[in-house]
């Protein structure tokens, strides 16, 4: 029998070209879906991870309140915006009309500083530097302002382009909470195409388990990181009105966005101890019982973490701390979930693999065994 080389030749040709020229559309198709897709990623990802993370409670609102899927969604984004906007509006408000009181006393020359205590003197590094400071602004505080000038200049430059930036995260926020409530309004259906991605990419033996790993990793992030550093803003900013520092509200922010970006919570609460001992109002048992609270609130991350991050999943809660940080120092907030569900993921196919090859291992071992028993 013999073959035409030629005909061959030419079948292959044609089958390699027909590929190669598939191949080439296909990377067309993928690149032009991406770059339209492009700026709608960051809040598309945004709406996944909240409908994730909410998806828990509406359930268990469309079981409690008998409604339909639109009705419970529509009532959480609505209540999620009002929660979040709200207080952000009041918060604003609250701080211009301090700031707007602070320039009209000071044109009136109505401002003043009071002396600090001579214990600040003994404060370690730093006493005596602060002390000279306050006691300049209690004596002449239009010099002491001059003084600050260029670095006023530059705080408030910064802190416009920080309310600007703060509004425009504001907005984008409530942009993605609405995409998530469509995501949980399609939730079944969503859910049952996102188990037909993982079983089609890793099969049906491991697709499942993979898929319901994202799905509560996701979750524990959500608790982990960002419900802790909810928890400790409303604790130190409790503890903040009663010791009666100034701008309160507006600390307790700054601690949230310290949490999220898991920096310790003392970076607000040392600042505050001194404040509560250096204007020395309260007595000393007060300022011992403010200062052990403002202690205690500051670590509360290291008690609370454990407990909620990696909650519920197989993973190791190492792995999934690891993975959110590490993914934050790329990719910012948003690298939190990501981070944490890629390396997780990661860490779950590696350990199969690893059982895989011990399985295997271990029935070669049994069937040699076996077949020495028999010989």
């Amino acid at each position: 029998m013999t073959i035409d080389t030629d005909a061959a030749r030419k079948f292959l040709s044609r089958d390699f070209m027909d590929f190669c020229i598939r191949l080439g559309l296909t990377f067309v198709v993928i690149v032009a879906c991406v770059r339209v897709f492009a700026p709608f990623m960051p809040i598309m990802i945004w709406g996944i991870i909240l409908s994730i993370s909410l998806y828990p409670m509406f359930m268990y609102l469309c079981r409690r309140l008998g409604w339909g899927s639109g009705k419970v969604a529509t009532l959480i984004v609505v209540l999620g915006i009002l929660l979040l906007g709200v207080p952000t509006v009041m918060l604003g408000s609250s701080f211009a009309t301090h700031i707007f009181d602070v320039i009209g006393n000071f044109d009136a020359q109505t401002v003043s500083v009071e002396l600090p205590d001579p214990s600040v003197k003994e404060w370690p590094i730093v006493g005596e530097r602060v002390y000279a400071a306050w006691s300049a602004a209690h004596t002449d505080l239009p010099g002491f302002i001059e003084s600050l000038q260029p670095q006023l200049g530059n705080f408030s430059k910064s802190a416009l382009q920080a309310a600007a930036s703060t509004a425009g995260t504001l907005f984008f926020f409530f942009g993605a909470l609405i995409i998530a409530g469509i995501m949980m309004a399609y939730g079944e259906s969503g859910t049952a195409a996102m188990a037909r991605i993982f079983t089609r990419m890793v099969g049906e033996q491991r697709g499942p388990g993979l898929h319901t790993i994202t799905t509560l990793t996701v979750r524990s992030v959500a608790t982990g990181v960002v419900g802790v550093a909810f928890i400790q803003a409303l604790l130190l900013g409790i503890g903040f009105m009663l010791a009666g520092i100034p701008a309160a509200g507006l600390l307790a922010l700054v601690v949230l966005v310290i949490g999220i970006l898991q920096l310790p919570a003392l970076i607000v609460s040392i600042p505050a101890i001194a404040y509560v001992w250096g204007m020395g109002d309260g007595g000393t048992i007060v300022n011992v019982a403010l200062t052990v609270y403002f202690i205690v609130a500051g670590f509360a991350d290291n008690v609370l973490k454990p407990m909620l991050l990696g909650r519920g999943v197989s993973v190791p809660m190492p792995v999934v701390l690891i993975g959110a940080l590490g993914g934050m120092m790329g990719a910012g907030i948003v690298g939190l979930f990501v981070g944490a569900v890629i390396l997780s993921v990661g860490y779950e196919l590696f350990m199969d693999w690893v059982d895989e090859t011990a399985a295997t291992s271990d029935a070669s071992e049994d069937s040699s065994d076996t077949a020495d028993v028999s010989g």
